[in-house]
């Protein structure tokens, strides 16, 4: 009977391990003046980088019309079930004169857009963005993306900072309670830039942090090459003469987070996420798609796709909540998969997949809650190979349901 027990007791420890961490992917990008620079099909390359990392939060800059952000919704983030929606488009108000602006596009299994707004500078907007994450209790996220002045010199160093004061003078109007992300192409050069100096002040309302706490000159300086994320290219030539060449040398993109987000099991940065997504940290002064930029963490095609589709890297990073997302009225797990013949297997596992669920990810466990393997459901009868699992028990978890199945590995 005690043994009963406490196997009972370690089972519902493991369900609790499965449902305390859910994680919300973001990314920024400058996608270099969308649609309008070539090649003409960047709607597809841009979803061949977005299948890849499958962002939950998409913040872009250089978006230059409605028409753009409804080719990135319905092509590049183009989903079985319509999971993605965007913000409103509004056309830049700070300068009438610049038809660059800002957007976000969301899961909306993961989270609701409860608001948005901008703070104009005279420059280009920076816009706002209030999300709730769908969990039982309220999580409320203020996102703010930016393109700050770019170029070299005093003048645009002052328009840089006095663009972050506009944002930095509205941090007091923000709940204590809320959580932060500003991100965007900043236009840094160097850490000692006021306008840095600004974003990270702890005598702000609300004190923000650099993830990755790299400080330095980052300009043509290889001790950074791997968060350098602009130019992916040796020169423009080729591309109509749309964006900057000179190869990556430059940590123009950036995403800060709030301290909250350091300390806090609600909503909290996971460590060692944050990424210049494709740099394999050894292309200093080279175009992203050189041959010998290649390593284990970024293949050759996405960096193929990221030298085609802009002049800029996007930056990453994963937030974790320790709430379940209600992704689904009903999230069990078992609603939306069954196992096609039995739960008792050898070699290979067939789920009959509901196509509600199409484009979701599964996790593997083994009995200790360890978490195994990840797997996209692509179809709506997915195999799974499981000859690299030694005999024993094993659970699948729909992303974002409570409760897993259970599996037996013969």
């Amino acid at each position: 009977m005690k043994h009963r027990f406490l196997t009972y007791l370690f089972f519902i420890g493991f369900l609790c391990a499965l449902n305390a961490q859910e994680t919300i992917n973001t990314m920024f990008y400058n996608l270099l003046e969308y649609p309008e620079a070539p090649p003409t099909n960047r709607a597809t390359i841009l979803k061949v980088i977005l299948d890849d990392y499958k962002p939950d939060l998409f913040m872009v800059c250089e978006l230059k019309s409605e028409e753009g952000a409804n080719s990135i919704l319905n092509t590049s983030l183009k989903t079985t079930d319509n999971r993605y929606l965007k913000a409103i488009y509004v056309s830049n108000q700070s300068n009438p004169q610049t038809n660059l602006q800002q957007l976000v596009f969301y899961n909306s299994k993961k989270l609701t857009l409860e608001s948005q707004d901008l703070i104009n500078t005279g420059i280009r907007d920076i816009n706002h963005y209030v999300f709730k994450l769908k969990t039982s209790n309220p999580i409320y996220l203020d996102v703010f993306v930016a393109h700050l002045k770019s170029s070299q010199g005093q003048v645009n160093e002052q328009k840089r900072l006095d663009m972050v004061l506009d944002f930095t003078s509205t941090l007091a109007t923000i709940p204590s309670d809320h959580f932060v992300i500003f991100a965007g192409d900043f236009n840094l050069y160097t850490a000692q830039e006021d306008a840095y100096q600004e974003l990270l002040d702890p005598s702000n309302a609300i004190v923000l942090k650099d993830p990755i706490d790299s400080p330095g000159k980052w300009h043509l300086n290889s001790n950074f090459q791997d968060i350098h994320t602009q130019s992916t290219r040796k020169s423009n030539v080729g591309f109509d003469g749309f964006g900057a060449g000179g190869d990556l040398d430059d940590r123009f993109d950036f995403i800060l987070i709030s301290e909250n987000l350091e300390n806090s099991n609600t909503l909290k940065y996971v460590p060692n996420t944050y990424k210049a997504f494709g740099n394999n940290g050894n292309c200093y002064n080279k175009s992203i798609n050189d041959p010998t930029c290649n390593g284990a963490e970024y293949s050759s095609s996405i960096r193929d796709a990221l030298y085609a589709m802009s002049d800029h890297l996007p930056v990453v990073l994963q937030l974790e909540t320790n709430q379940a997302l209600s992704i689904e009225k009903n999230n069990l797990t078992e609603n939306y998969l069954q196992f096609k013949n039995s739960n008792i297997i050898s070699d290979v596992i067939t789920l009959t997949v509901n196509s509600s669920v199409l484009g979701r990810d599964i996790v593997l466990y083994n009995s200790m809650g360890q978490k195994i393997k990840t797997i996209v459901l692509d179809k709506n009868s997915k195999t799974i190979d499981t000859t690299y699992l030694s005999a024993g028990i094993y659970y699948i978890k729909l992303q974002g349901a409570i409760t897993p199945i259970k599996f037996i590995k013969q």
